[in-house]
């Protein structure tokens, strides 16, 4: 244990430990996406659907783990002036993703049971393929929401394969969650849970787009490199227990640059004020859940 330590073994449990929080938020919430088409597809009494919606399932995680590991080490041949190119455009891409899934999920989950017990209808009348392509796409949709922002963040920690090891034990944790919801062993208030980790995302985002930031300063495409915000490295230690969680998780440094605390800042404000807005909206009434026409033949 005190080796693992001396060798940055801090480091590495707080990077897990972050990416295992945004797994956690994630998993369950495409955890709850497959309990509800499990359970509708039960209820509906056409159990020869479920292997299609794990087949779908399997798939979209498959996806997942692919687009992080070829967006993270599919550039390990490059030089570091480029990397850092592909490290800023990937943290950007992952921001922009993350911040219209966190505002369409403040907006979308008051009526998303619905549409995908709608969807689910539609599909068991359609055959097999039509019910794995309703999974893939509603449990890939998150999954490419998770792997992007995990390349974001595998990026600004420098972290390897640990973020990936950290997001998959979150994951894990969450299905545990979901399948104790799924028996009712347990109960969430998914309101405020969500809106917890929603606000959670939003700082760890905030991060991302100030290493993105950094990143393409450094290679020259934006401005101000040299234009250091504050310097606190005198005093603050970035190797101590506080400095590794914050920079693990919400990539703080002693010494940004201007335009790094303008980003961060500007982002927080805006996109935590548009959540906030958006979760004082009145929720539209619950949809009725469609009829499921009863068939011979099989999926």
């Amino acid at each position: 244990m005190t080796s693992f330590i001396a060798q940055g073994g801090p480091s590495v449990v707080t990077q897990m430990v972050g990416s295992g929080l945004i797994g956690i938020r994630e998993g369950l919430e495409a955890g709850i996406v497959v309990m509800v088409l499990i359970a509708f597809a039960v209820k509906s009494e056409r159990r020869d659907a479920l292997k299609w919606i794990w087949l779908g399932v399997a798939a979209a995680l498959t996806m997942m783990i692919a687009t992080f590991l070829i967006i993270q080490f599919g550039s390990s041949t490059i030089s570091s002036l480029s990397a850092e190119l592909l490290a800023g455009i990937a943290s950007l891409v992952a921001v922009g993703i993350v911040t219209f899934m966190v505002l369409w999920m403040r907006k979308a989950s008051a009526h998303m049971s619905g549409d995908l017990k709608s969807g689910l209808s539609d599909a068991l009348v359609a055959g097999g393929a039509a019910v794995f392509g309703l999974a893939f796409l509603a449990v890939g949709r998150e999954g490419l929401e998770t792997a992007l922002l995990m390349v974001g963040y595998a990026e600004s920690v420098s972290g390897g394969l640990w973020p990936l090891i950290g997001l998959l034990l979150g994951m894990l944790v969450a299905v545990a969650l979901t399948w104790l919801l799924y028996q009712g062993a347990i109960k969430i208030n998914f309101a405020k849970f969500f809106t917890y980790t929603g606000y959670f995302l939003i700082v760890v985002a905030a991060g991302i787009l100030a290493y993105g930031t950094r990143a393409l300063q450094v290679y020259g495409w934006l401005p101000g490199l040299h234009n250091t915000a504050f310097d606190i490295s005198s005093w603050y230690d970035q190797g101590s227990w506080y400095g590794v969680i914050l920079q693990g998780i919400f990539n703080f440094r002693p010494d940004p640059t201007v335009l790094q605390v303008v980003a961060w800042v500007l982002y927080v404000l805006i996109v935590g004020g548009l959540f906030y807005l958006r979760g004082r909206t009145t929720a539209p009434k619950p949809e009725p859940t469609p009829a499921v026409p009863v068939l011979d033949d099989a999926v």
